[in-house]
């Protein structure tokens, strides 16, 4: 239930996590919420959604929107993704964008910030990521580099630049927490917008998705992230179960875009099917607290990233 008593400074609020692909928002997300609602994976592009992370505690009560990476598209794909990711922007108290200690400032850092400077009146803060995989010296020099990214493309006329630049990374937990304390810092004071308890909006179904998606995007190669996509067609509980025996039947369709794609999802003898369904029972038995019963079909939709018709019905 909502809570009806909060503090008069209780503050509540949406910070977007922006930054290029793979630059370690997802992770972040899951960190700071304490659980996965993001899926992670090393490739590219992973993030296809706009998922919110709900942070509740006595104080407040901080939503944080993981978005897709922000990058120049090369398919109709991009383009709507980019368009989601500045739509999302739109409505937020304020923006943090995601940059990897262990890469050199680059052109998709400089066409984020750029982007991010015609946002009206919304701070932007700069969480340098990953910080566990360089020395310090190294860190030192990035930090510079993101103060001066931000000094001249955020605020040119007025030197300001990033309002906080704050070194994380998940691993070891550095500043996780001190990130919070900050995002927090600029929420508007008010009582808390999702019940207690809640640390998603995302709906069951989409989520059994992604964590499918995921699975498959583990060992396929560098050719098939972009062209993997995943709809659920079906999922209930099944009738007849006992109460503390409940089963989730769940039928799901993998979508590639050329037949050679769907032998190699599917691999010699179904294996690499197999092995996909496995790693998903596993994520999605977590994620739903049942057994799960799963049933993956492997389909092609012919160049679906640039045909509009395939992109609605694949839910972009």
């Amino acid at each position: 239930m909502m809570p009806t008593e909060h503090p008069e400074h209780y503050r509540s609020g949406f910070v977007s996590l922006v930054g290029r692909p793979n630059a370690g928002k997802s992770t972040l997300t899951n960190a700071m919420v304490g659980t996965k609602v993001a899926i992670t994976s090393s490739k590219p592009q992973t993030t296809r959604r706009v998922i919110r992370g709900i942070v509740s505690t006595e104080d407040h009560q901080l939503i944080l929107v993981d978005t897709p990476g922000l990058h120049r598209p090369r398919t109709l794909l991009g383009e709507r993704l980019n368009d989601l990711v500045a739509e999302t922007l739109s409505g937020m108290d304020a923006v943090a964008m995601c940059i990897p200690a262990n890469e050199k400032i680059g052109p998709g850092d400089r066409f984020i910030t750029e982007q991010l400077a015609q946002l009206n009146n919304t701070p932007v803060i700069a969480l340098v990521t990953k910080v566990d995989t360089v020395t310090r010296g190294v860190l030192a020099d990035q930090l510079v580099a993101v103060q001066q990214l931000g000094e001249e493309l955020l605020t040119p006329d007025s030197d300001e630049g990033f309002v906080e630049i704050v070194p994380v990374s998940v691993k070891g937990d550095v500043q996780v927490d001190t990130v919070v304390d900050v995002l927090t810092a600029y929420l508007p004071q008010s009582p808390p917008l999702y019940p207690d308890g809640e640390i998603t909006d995302e709906p069951d179904d989409v989520m059994v998705a992604e964590l499918i998606r995921e699975a498959a995007l583990e060992d396929v190669f560098d050719e098939l992230p972009h062209s993997l996509a995943v709809v659920v067609t079906e999922m209930e509980e099944r009738e007849g179960q006992p109460d503390d025996e409940p089963i989730t039947d769940i039928y799901a369709q993998i979508y590639v875009e050329r037949d050679s794609q769907k032998g190699i999802i599917i691999g010699k003898g179904g294996a690499q099917l197999r092995s996909i369904g496995q790693r998903a029972r596993k994520s999605i038995r977590k994620q739903l607290g049942t057994s799960v019963y799963l049933d993956l079909v492997v389909k092609v939709a012919k160049e679906w990233q640039r045909n509009p018709k395939h992109m609605n019905r694949l839910g972009f």
